[in-house]
């Protein structure tokens, strides 16, 4: 429990804002193509695949909405939740690990496997003042990968994880359900508004470009962009391959916008009065939008600046 209360306090530093008061929230579930599903709230999206053998989940947004989740998922398939897979790090992402872990009956022949890149667990268990390390706990990682992808098999269907490096955060996981045709992003990709670049927990804006060109290795488009796989963001819409080609090239012409003023000597309030991003505003901002212009302008700086 320890470890999801500094989480808690991460959330109130990282968002800015007190944790929501979650009890009128509501799940929404979409079905997407094949054995996934999409299930949408108040955190980060949830990705669901179901079939014969149990369920899979990739990340659990916050611990107060896990029954609504829980419920959701029960609608799918009253199968035994053998996975969860963590894209990073962030509390919206990872907050409801221990609460779904702790409604699941235990099994000693059906585990509940917590499935992460080494980095998430490493800042999951740094801790945040003083030098005592949290011990391990329900809903920590058990099950990390150091290498650059981790491939399985589950539902009749192949399911490969790639880390993608220095992006959105450095812990970033990408999973591609090779099956179904779709891609479950993180983070890396949220279409409905600019990218967070967290600096802090090893994030680039280079490399989330690096991640955002991958996912489009990944993804093959139907005829006339339409259709063919289908791309589930961190936050917002469900998406196609045409979507995340617009948002990539949007980061990278910020990107290139800032470097050039960069190269003639601007200093950081300089390149924010310039506004580099101002032709995607309308796009990208809106009233409750968690990363303002100034903020994605000052992070692709800061990456851009690093040694």
């Amino acid at each position: 429990m320890k470890i999801f209360l500094l989480l808690g306090i991460a959330a109130i530093c990282l968002y800015g804002q007190p944790q929501q008061n979650f009890d009128n929230a509501q799940i929404h579930t979409l079905p997407v193509q094949g054995n996934v599903y999409m299930l949408v709230g108040p955190g980060g999206n949830v990705t669901v695949q179901v079939g014969k053998q149990g369920v899979l989940m990739v990340d659990t947004m916050f611990a107060p909405l896990a029954p609504k989740i829980m419920a959701e998922i029960r609608k799918l398939s009253d199968g035994p939740l053998r996975y969860i897979i963590n894209t990073h790090v962030h509390p919206d992402h990872v907050g409801g690990n221990e609460a779904i872990f702790k409604m699941v009956p235990a099994d000693p022949s059906q585990p509940v496997n917590i499935i992460a890149h080494e980095n998430v667990l490493n800042r999951m268990t740094t801790p945040v003042t003083g030098n005592e390390t949290p011990q391990s706990q329900p809903g920590l990682p058990t099950d990390e990968y150091f290498r650059p992808f981790k491939d399985m098999h589950f539902n009749g269907e192949a399911i490969i994880l790639y880390h993608e490096e220095k992006a959105h955060t450095d812990g970033d996981t990408v999973i591609l359900f090779r099956g179904s045709d779709v891609v479950s992003t993180g983070d890396i990709f949220t279409p409905e508004g600019y990218p967070f670049i967290d600096i802090a927990r090893g994030g680039s804006v280079q490399g989330e470009i690096a991640a955002l060109n991958h996912i489009l290795e990944l993804t093959v488009p139907a005829d006339k962009q339409e259709g063919g796989t289908y791309v589930i963001p961190g936050h917002g819409r469900l998406c196609e391959e045409a979507d995340v080609v617009e948002y990539r090239d949007m980061i990278t012409i910020v990107r290139d916008r800032v470097q050039d003023l960069m190269k003639k000597g601007r200093t950081l309030e300089q390149i924010k009065a310039a506004r580099p991003t101002l032709d995607y505003d309308t796009r990208y901002i809106a009233k409750d939008s968690f990363v303002k212009a100034d903020a994605f302008v000052e992070a692709v700086y800061k990456s851009l600046g690093e040694k």
